[in-house]
């Protein structure tokens, strides 16, 4: 299953404050540079797909249950954000987070798409429709990109337990369709930087409807099947960040061990040569 597009891919930013690039035409194919699958390949066909992902997810709920039995918060589909303190610091900082996104990460071609980073998304975001510009990456940084956002890398820093942050783009009329987290270890935090107002932009996470404002943070565990809509003509923009649930053991041990395994894996390791060869391409364009 596919993402469902509505506009050509050129009106990806429109109403976002940014013209569209005049090099649109020149953007780099990470297919030939990573050496990852052709987009008509089948999940099970990519390059090096890891056993924790292609296999595990047949133990994946017996592995959850565990987890969210040694949970220290909510294992409801949405969480209340006061579970999380730290997440006020964001909200405090969401005008400066949102300056440096639409500096950098909505300039050109500076965010490729989440299907080209990692082949393993590509059920769920074939097209270049679903756009992301990673800061940090199942804890590991992307050192380029965080030098190019240095206040909202400082304020990231501070998150505890971080894995992953990136803005995560939606281009106008997209549709991702149901899908789900890998492990209960992980929690998603959003926060609202772009929204448009002209139509609806929604989440369904379980059975929730959620809607993002700007300067708001939503907290949910995406093991929960979800799925988001943009049917709107602006592109929506949030930071998404990913950060180890607080656990007691023996959850905390299990979930430990399996995050350590996807990070040496390549599900997570070619991601990273991906976006390394994309900025190196986008580089090249700008001599």
């Amino acid at each position: 299953m596919g993402v469902e597009t509505k506009p050509a891919a050129q009106d990806l930013w429109r109403k976002s404050g940014n013209a569209p690039d005049p090099r649109g035409s020149r953007i780099p194919d990470l297919t030939v540079i990573s050496g990852a699958p052709a987009p008509g390949a089948t999940l099970e066909a990519a390059r090096g797909r890891p056993f924790i992902i292609a296999v595990g997810k047949h133990f994946r709920g017996f592995f959850d249950r565990l987890i969210a039995s040694s949970s220290l918060v909510s294992n409801d589909p949405v969480l209340d954000v006061r579970a999380f303190p730290w997440t006020a610091m964001l909200r405090e900082q969401w005008q400066t987070i949102r300056d440096e996104a639409i500096e950098v990460a909505l300039r050109g071609q500076a965010s490729p798409s989440l299907a080209t980073i990692s082949p393993d998304h590509r059920a769920i975001a074939a097209v270049n429709m679903w756009r992301s510009y990673f800061l940090w990456g199942y804890s590991f940084p992307i050192e380029d990109n965080l030098a190019q956002c240095p206040k909202t890398a400082a304020i990231v820093a501070r998150v505890p337990k971080l894995n992953s942050a990136f803005f995560s783009i939606l281009a106008p009329g997209t549709h991702i369709p149901n899908h789900r987290g890998v492990t209960k270890g992980l929690i998603t935090c959003h926060l609202g930087l772009i929204v448009p107002r002209d139509g609806d932009v929604r989440m369904r996470v379980d059975d929730r409807i959620l809607r993002w404002s700007e300067g708001e943070t939503l907290v949910f565990d995406d093991t929960y099947s979800h799925e988001v809509w943009n049917d709107t003509s602006g592109t929506r923009v949030v930071l998404l960040i990913q950060f180890e649930r607080p656990l007691r053991h023996p959850g905390k041990w299990i979930a430990d061990m399996f995050l350590k395994v996807i990070r040496r894996s390549a599900f997570v390791q070619e991601a990273r040569d991906n976006i390394q060869s994309w900025n190196d391409a986008v580089r090249q364009l700008d001599v």
